[in-house]
């Protein structure tokens, strides 16, 4: 137990400039730091950086907060998009290629992309046998061969 005579010292804190509080809170708002690491950071107490964050953050930016759920969930959405348009795209290339039997790809796309599109290329020409410059198709049918 402390004597009668020992008293409390209440902890002191430094003044905080107002560059340094908007600094702060949008770091705790863009998820970069927590308010406890803030608060050992900047030795300011969790209190002031909770009055700090409802006083200078919008309502907007209260309202637009996303979980870090629905964050992944909406960036794996958008690579998915984006992955079927480059499919797309890539299909597009390489039937454009073969049609008329100009090597874009080579040209113009990375190597690995240029890969992705000969390999498609093959594919096609699997599927639908050779295609000339016109478009017809030079399978060998079986009603053209005399027996």
């Amino acid at each position: 137990m402390k004597n009668q005579n020992e008293h409390w010292q209440k902890k002191k804190y430094q003044k905080v400039t107002l560059e340094t509080k908007l600094f702060v809170v949008d770091q705790i708002q863009n998820g970069q730091i927590s308010t406890n690491f803030a608060s050992k950071k900047y030795d300011v107490p969790r209190t002031t950086i909770g009055y700090l964050i409802k006083k200078y953050s919008t309502l907007v930016q209260q309202n637009n907060g996303m979980s870090k759920n629905d964050e992944i969930k909406k960036l794996k959405e958008k690579i998915e998009e984006l992955e079927f348009v480059k499919d797309f795209q890539q299909d597009i290339i390489a039937d454009m290629e073969i049609i008329t039997g100009v090597d874009l790809a080579k040209k113009s796309l990375p190597k690995t992309l240029a890969k992705e599109i000969e390999l498609k290329k093959k594919n096609i020409l699997k599927q639908n046998g050779s295609i000339n410059v016109l478009g017809s198709l030079n399978k060998h049918s079986t009603k053209d061969t005399k027996h």
